[in-house]
Protein backbone atom coordinates (compact mmCIF):
# COMPACT_ATOMS: atom_id res chain seq x y z
CA UNK A 1 0.00 0.00 0.00
CA UNK A 2 1.31 3.41 -0.97
CA UNK A 3 0.53 5.87 1.83
CA UNK A 4 1.31 8.81 -0.40
CA UNK A 5 -1.51 7.79 -2.75
CA UNK A 6 -3.82 7.17 0.24
CA UNK A 7 -3.34 10.69 1.57
CA UNK A 8 -3.63 12.16 -1.90
CA UNK A 9 -7.05 10.51 -2.27
CA UNK A 10 -7.96 11.59 1.26
CA UNK A 11 -6.97 15.19 0.51
CA UNK A 12 -9.12 15.13 -2.60
CA UNK A 13 -12.10 13.77 -0.65
CA UNK A 14 -11.80 16.45 2.01
CA UNK A 15 -11.37 19.21 -0.57
CA UNK A 16 -14.56 18.31 -2.46
CA UNK A 17 -16.45 16.85 0.50
CA UNK A 18 -17.82 20.14 1.94
CA UNK A 19 -19.60 20.74 -1.38
CA UNK A 20 -21.36 17.37 -1.28
CA UNK A 21 -24.88 17.08 0.19
CA UNK A 22 -24.04 13.97 2.24
CA UNK A 23 -21.08 15.76 3.83
CA UNK A 24 -23.17 18.82 4.70
CA UNK A 25 -25.97 16.72 6.19
CA UNK A 26 -23.49 14.72 8.24
CA UNK A 27 -22.08 17.95 9.66
CA UNK A 28 -25.31 19.83 10.26
CA UNK A 29 -27.69 17.18 11.62
CA UNK A 30 -25.77 16.23 14.82
CA UNK A 31 -25.40 19.92 15.74
CA UNK A 32 -29.07 20.59 14.95
CA UNK A 33 -30.17 17.62 17.07
CA UNK A 34 -27.95 18.75 19.92
CA UNK A 35 -29.49 22.21 19.90
CA UNK A 36 -32.98 20.75 19.67
CA UNK A 37 -32.58 18.26 22.49
CA UNK A 38 -30.66 20.59 24.77
CA UNK A 39 -33.12 23.42 24.26
CA UNK A 40 -35.96 21.01 25.07
CA UNK A 41 -34.35 19.25 28.04
CA UNK A 42 -32.21 22.08 29.37
CA UNK A 43 -28.50 21.22 29.40
CA UNK A 44 -26.95 23.55 26.82
CA UNK A 45 -29.16 26.37 28.08
CA UNK A 46 -29.22 25.07 31.64
CA UNK A 47 -30.62 27.73 34.00
CA UNK A 48 -28.61 28.97 36.91
CA UNK A 49 -28.94 27.01 40.17
CA UNK A 50 -32.57 27.46 41.14
CA UNK A 51 -33.27 27.98 44.83
CA UNK A 52 -36.75 28.43 46.28
CA UNK A 53 -37.25 30.02 49.70
CA UNK A 54 -40.24 30.11 52.02
CA UNK A 55 -39.47 32.81 54.60
CA UNK A 56 -41.87 32.79 57.54
CA UNK A 57 -40.01 35.48 59.49
CA UNK A 58 -38.47 38.08 57.15
CA UNK A 59 -34.99 36.59 57.54
CA UNK A 60 -31.77 38.36 56.61
CA UNK A 61 -30.80 35.13 54.86
CA UNK A 62 -33.48 35.75 52.21
CA UNK A 63 -32.21 39.24 51.43
CA UNK A 64 -28.63 37.97 51.22
CA UNK A 65 -29.69 35.16 48.87
CA UNK A 66 -31.45 37.62 46.57
CA UNK A 67 -28.20 39.56 46.19
CA UNK A 68 -26.26 36.49 45.04
CA UNK A 69 -24.97 36.48 41.48
CA UNK A 70 -25.43 33.40 39.31
CA UNK A 71 -28.52 32.15 41.18
CA UNK A 72 -32.20 32.08 40.35
CA UNK A 73 -34.07 32.81 43.59
CA UNK A 74 -37.81 32.17 43.89
CA UNK A 75 -39.74 33.39 46.95
CA UNK A 76 -42.82 31.42 47.93
CA UNK A 77 -45.38 31.66 50.70
CA UNK A 78 -46.33 28.02 51.08
CA UNK A 79 -43.99 25.21 52.13
CA UNK A 80 -46.07 22.54 50.38
CA UNK A 81 -45.90 24.45 47.10
CA UNK A 82 -42.12 24.65 47.50
CA UNK A 83 -41.88 20.89 48.04
CA UNK A 84 -43.98 20.23 44.95
CA UNK A 85 -41.75 22.46 42.80
CA UNK A 86 -38.58 20.74 44.07
CA UNK A 87 -40.04 17.28 43.59
CA UNK A 88 -41.09 18.08 40.01
CA UNK A 89 -37.59 19.51 39.33
CA UNK A 90 -38.90 23.01 38.70
CA UNK A 91 -36.45 24.03 41.42
CA UNK A 92 -33.07 22.51 42.26
CA UNK A 93 -33.48 23.09 45.98
CA UNK A 94 -35.76 24.63 48.56
CA UNK A 95 -35.28 26.28 51.96
CA UNK A 96 -37.98 26.78 54.58
CA UNK A 97 -36.97 29.45 57.11
CA UNK A 98 -39.15 29.34 60.26
CA UNK A 99 -40.32 32.41 62.14
CA UNK A 100 -37.73 33.92 64.51
CA UNK A 101 -35.02 31.99 62.62
CA UNK A 102 -32.50 34.85 62.74
CA UNK A 103 -33.06 35.50 66.43
CA UNK A 104 -32.52 31.82 67.25
CA UNK A 105 -29.27 31.72 65.27
CA UNK A 106 -27.92 34.90 66.83
CA UNK A 107 -28.83 33.61 70.27
CA UNK A 108 -26.51 30.67 69.73
CA UNK A 109 -29.22 28.11 69.19
CA UNK A 110 -29.12 25.53 66.41
CA UNK A 111 -32.58 25.51 64.85
CA UNK A 112 -33.53 22.79 62.39
CA UNK A 113 -33.42 24.10 58.82
CA UNK A 114 -35.53 22.28 56.22
CA UNK A 115 -33.41 21.97 53.06
CA UNK A 116 -34.78 19.90 50.15
CA UNK A 117 -32.90 18.91 46.98
CA UNK A 118 -34.35 17.68 43.71
CA UNK A 119 -33.29 14.14 42.87
CA UNK A 120 -32.87 15.13 39.20
CA UNK A 121 -30.83 18.30 39.76
CA UNK A 122 -27.28 18.36 38.44
CA UNK A 123 -24.67 17.35 41.01
CA UNK A 124 -22.81 20.62 40.40
CA UNK A 125 -25.93 22.65 41.22
CA UNK A 126 -26.52 20.62 44.37
CA UNK A 127 -23.00 21.32 45.62
CA UNK A 128 -23.15 25.01 44.72
CA UNK A 129 -26.47 25.54 46.48
CA UNK A 130 -25.48 23.55 49.59
CA UNK A 131 -22.13 25.33 50.02
CA UNK A 132 -23.68 28.74 49.38
CA UNK A 133 -26.45 28.08 51.91
CA UNK A 134 -23.88 27.16 54.56
CA UNK A 135 -21.88 30.32 53.80
CA UNK A 136 -25.00 32.47 54.12
CA UNK A 137 -25.80 30.86 57.45
CA UNK A 138 -22.29 31.42 58.74
CA UNK A 139 -22.63 35.10 57.96
CA UNK A 140 -25.40 35.30 60.52
CA UNK A 141 -23.11 34.23 63.34
CA UNK A 142 -19.37 33.45 63.38
CA UNK A 143 -17.51 30.87 61.27
CA UNK A 144 -18.98 27.70 62.74
CA UNK A 145 -22.20 26.47 61.16
CA UNK A 146 -24.92 27.86 63.46
CA UNK A 147 -27.61 25.37 62.44
CA UNK A 148 -28.08 21.67 61.84
CA UNK A 149 -29.03 21.14 58.19
CA UNK A 150 -31.31 18.23 57.41
CA UNK A 151 -31.09 17.34 53.69
CA UNK A 152 -33.84 15.36 52.00
CA UNK A 153 -33.94 14.20 48.36
CA UNK A 154 -37.32 14.40 46.69
CA UNK A 155 -37.96 12.17 43.68
CA UNK A 156 -35.77 9.34 42.48
CA UNK A 157 -32.08 10.30 42.39
CA UNK A 158 -30.58 10.09 38.97
CA UNK A 159 -29.18 11.95 36.03
CA UNK A 160 -31.36 14.48 34.21
CA UNK A 161 -32.83 13.39 30.90
CA UNK A 162 -30.61 15.93 29.14
CA UNK A 163 -27.56 13.97 30.32
CA UNK A 164 -29.06 10.58 29.52
CA UNK A 165 -29.61 11.83 25.97
CA UNK A 166 -25.85 12.29 25.43
CA UNK A 167 -25.23 8.71 24.17
CA UNK A 168 -28.00 9.17 21.60
CA UNK A 169 -26.50 12.41 20.30
CA UNK A 170 -22.94 11.08 20.24
CA UNK A 171 -24.12 7.90 18.58
CA UNK A 172 -25.92 9.90 15.89
CA UNK A 173 -22.76 11.93 15.26
CA UNK A 174 -20.77 8.70 14.90
CA UNK A 175 -23.33 7.20 12.53
CA UNK A 176 -23.59 10.31 10.35
CA UNK A 177 -19.84 10.76 10.10
CA UNK A 178 -18.40 7.27 10.49
CA UNK A 179 -21.02 5.30 8.59
CA UNK A 180 -22.82 7.72 6.31
CA UNK A 181 -19.88 9.77 4.98
CA UNK A 182 -17.55 6.99 3.71
CA UNK A 183 -20.42 4.86 2.39
CA UNK A 184 -22.12 7.76 0.59
CA UNK A 185 -18.79 8.97 -0.83
CA UNK A 186 -17.98 5.50 -2.17
CA UNK A 187 -21.42 5.04 -3.73
CA UNK A 188 -21.37 8.49 -5.30
CA UNK A 189 -18.06 7.73 -6.97
CA UNK A 190 -19.48 4.44 -8.25
CA UNK A 191 -22.47 6.19 -9.80
CA UNK A 192 -20.40 9.03 -11.28
CA UNK A 193 -17.78 6.66 -12.70
CA UNK A 194 -14.93 8.42 -10.91
CA UNK A 195 -14.15 5.26 -8.93
CA UNK A 196 -13.51 3.34 -12.15
CA UNK A 197 -11.34 6.18 -13.41
CA UNK A 198 -9.21 6.10 -10.27
CA UNK A 199 -8.86 2.31 -10.40
CA UNK A 200 -7.39 2.39 -13.91
CA UNK A 201 -4.52 4.40 -12.49
CA UNK A 202 -1.89 2.97 -10.19
CA UNK A 203 -4.21 3.35 -7.19
CA UNK A 204 -5.38 0.11 -5.58
CA UNK A 205 -8.78 -0.70 -4.11
CA UNK A 206 -7.23 -1.07 -0.67
CA UNK A 207 -5.78 2.45 -0.90
CA UNK A 208 -9.12 3.93 -1.91
CA UNK A 209 -10.90 2.13 0.93
CA UNK A 210 -8.24 3.24 3.40
CA UNK A 211 -8.71 6.86 2.34
CA UNK A 212 -12.49 6.57 2.70
CA UNK A 213 -12.07 4.95 6.11
CA UNK A 214 -9.74 7.73 7.26
CA UNK A 215 -12.22 10.36 6.11
CA UNK A 216 -15.01 8.74 8.10
CA UNK A 217 -12.70 8.20 11.09
CA UNK A 218 -11.46 11.82 11.35
CA UNK A 219 -14.90 13.26 10.72
CA UNK A 220 -16.49 10.97 13.32
CA UNK A 221 -13.88 11.91 15.93
CA UNK A 222 -14.47 15.60 15.25
CA UNK A 223 -18.27 15.40 15.46
CA UNK A 224 -18.24 13.16 18.55
CA UNK A 225 -15.91 15.54 20.40
CA UNK A 226 -17.96 18.56 19.33
CA UNK A 227 -21.16 16.87 20.50
CA UNK A 228 -19.66 16.08 23.91
CA UNK A 229 -18.42 19.66 24.28
CA UNK A 230 -21.82 21.08 23.35
CA UNK A 231 -23.42 18.88 25.99
CA UNK A 232 -20.73 19.67 28.54
CA UNK A 233 -20.06 15.96 28.85
CA UNK A 234 -16.43 15.71 27.77
CA UNK A 235 -15.44 14.78 31.29
CA UNK A 236 -12.29 15.32 33.31
CA UNK A 237 -10.18 12.68 31.51
CA UNK A 238 -9.68 14.11 27.99
CA UNK A 239 -7.06 11.61 26.84
CA UNK A 240 -9.20 8.66 27.90
CA UNK A 241 -12.27 10.19 26.28
CA UNK A 242 -10.30 10.65 23.05
CA UNK A 243 -9.24 7.00 23.24
CA UNK A 244 -12.76 5.62 23.44
CA UNK A 245 -13.98 8.05 20.76
CA UNK A 246 -11.18 6.94 18.43
CA UNK A 247 -12.14 3.29 18.94
CA UNK A 248 -15.79 4.11 18.27
CA UNK A 249 -14.91 6.10 15.14
CA UNK A 250 -12.72 3.29 13.82
CA UNK A 251 -15.53 0.77 14.21
CA UNK A 252 -18.29 2.92 12.68
CA UNK A 253 -16.08 3.91 9.74
CA UNK A 254 -15.50 0.21 9.00
CA UNK A 255 -19.25 -0.39 9.00
CA UNK A 256 -19.55 2.54 6.61
CA UNK A 257 -17.02 0.96 4.26
CA UNK A 258 -18.87 -2.37 4.23
CA UNK A 259 -22.18 -0.67 3.45
CA UNK A 260 -20.50 1.40 0.74
CA UNK A 261 -18.91 -1.68 -0.85
CA UNK A 262 -22.19 -3.60 -0.87
CA UNK A 263 -24.30 -0.69 -2.17
CA UNK A 264 -24.15 -0.19 -5.92
CA UNK A 265 -26.55 2.76 -6.04
CA UNK A 266 -27.74 5.54 -3.74
CA UNK A 267 -31.15 3.87 -3.54
CA UNK A 268 -29.59 0.66 -2.31
CA UNK A 269 -27.50 2.66 0.17
CA UNK A 270 -30.57 4.37 1.66
CA UNK A 271 -32.39 1.05 1.88
CA UNK A 272 -29.52 -0.62 3.71
CA UNK A 273 -29.06 2.22 6.19
CA UNK A 274 -32.80 2.39 6.91
CA UNK A 275 -32.90 -1.37 7.36
CA UNK A 276 -29.95 -1.30 9.73
CA UNK A 277 -31.13 1.80 11.57
CA UNK A 278 -33.10 0.01 14.29
CA UNK A 279 -30.41 -2.64 14.67
CA UNK A 280 -27.78 0.06 15.16
CA UNK A 281 -29.82 2.28 17.46
CA UNK A 282 -31.04 -0.37 19.91
CA UNK A 283 -28.08 -0.05 22.36
CA UNK A 284 -28.51 3.68 22.97
CA UNK A 285 -32.21 3.34 23.69
CA UNK A 286 -31.31 1.40 26.83
CA UNK A 287 -29.56 4.47 28.24
CA UNK A 288 -32.85 6.33 28.13
CA UNK A 289 -34.52 3.49 30.03
CA UNK A 290 -31.95 2.21 32.56
CA UNK A 291 -34.52 -0.04 34.21
CA UNK A 292 -34.70 -2.23 31.10
CA UNK A 293 -32.62 -5.44 31.14
CA UNK A 294 -29.22 -4.23 30.01
CA UNK A 295 -28.06 -7.64 28.81
CA UNK A 296 -30.25 -7.20 25.73
CA UNK A 297 -28.18 -4.20 24.61
CA UNK A 298 -25.03 -6.31 24.79
CA UNK A 299 -26.30 -8.42 21.90
CA UNK A 300 -25.76 -5.50 19.52
CA UNK A 301 -22.22 -4.62 18.35
CA UNK A 302 -22.43 -0.86 18.87
CA UNK A 303 -23.20 -1.34 22.56
CA UNK A 304 -19.49 -2.00 23.02
CA UNK A 305 -18.55 1.50 21.85
CA UNK A 306 -21.42 3.47 23.38
CA UNK A 307 -20.84 1.93 26.81
CA UNK A 308 -17.19 3.16 27.08
CA UNK A 309 -18.14 6.64 25.83
CA UNK A 310 -20.88 6.87 28.44
CA UNK A 311 -18.76 5.62 31.32
CA UNK A 312 -15.62 7.64 30.55
CA UNK A 313 -17.05 10.95 29.34
CA UNK A 314 -20.34 11.27 31.25
CA UNK A 315 -19.69 9.20 34.37
CA UNK A 316 -15.99 10.10 34.69
CA UNK A 317 -14.73 6.51 34.89
CA UNK A 318 -11.24 5.40 33.82
CA UNK A 319 -10.36 3.13 30.90
CA UNK A 320 -9.79 0.32 33.36
CA UNK A 321 -13.49 0.35 34.17
CA UNK A 322 -14.40 -0.36 30.54
CA UNK A 323 -11.40 -2.53 29.67
CA UNK A 324 -13.56 -5.50 28.73
CA UNK A 325 -15.80 -3.39 26.47
CA UNK A 326 -12.74 -1.92 24.76
CA UNK A 327 -11.34 -5.40 24.15
CA UNK A 328 -14.63 -6.52 22.61
CA UNK A 329 -14.69 -3.40 20.43
CA UNK A 330 -11.13 -4.13 19.32
CA UNK A 331 -12.08 -7.69 18.40
CA UNK A 332 -15.03 -6.40 16.35
CA UNK A 333 -12.74 -3.92 14.56
CA UNK A 334 -10.29 -6.69 13.67
CA UNK A 335 -13.11 -8.93 12.46
CA UNK A 336 -14.57 -6.17 10.27
CA UNK A 337 -11.12 -5.47 8.84
CA UNK A 338 -10.83 -9.02 7.52
CA UNK A 339 -14.36 -8.81 6.13
CA UNK A 340 -13.41 -5.62 4.26
CA UNK A 341 -10.28 -7.26 2.88
CA UNK A 342 -12.38 -10.11 1.53
CA UNK A 343 -15.02 -7.77 0.11
CA UNK A 344 -12.63 -5.27 -1.52
CA UNK A 345 -12.77 -7.23 -4.80
CA UNK A 346 -16.31 -5.89 -5.20
CA UNK A 347 -14.89 -2.39 -5.63
CA UNK A 348 -13.71 -3.42 -9.09
CA UNK A 349 -17.17 -4.74 -10.01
Amino acid sequence: MNLKRVFKILRKDFSVGPRKPFFIWALVIPFALTLLFQFAFGSLFEPQPRLGIVDLGNSELTRAAQELEGFSITLLDDANELLNLVESHDLDAGLVLPANFDQAVKAGEKPLLQFNLSGESLAANRIIIAVTAIDLLRNLEGEAAPVIIKTEYLGDPGLPLSIRMVPVLVFYALVMAGIWVPSASLVEEKENGTLTAVLVTSARASEILTAKWLMGFFFAVFLAIATLFLNRAFGSLPLEVLTVIAIAAALTAEIGLIIGIVSKTATMLFTLIKSLGLFLFVPVIFYLFPDWPQWIAKLFPLYWIIKPIWEVSVMGQTLGTVFFEIMVSGAIIVGLFFIIMIMKRRVYA
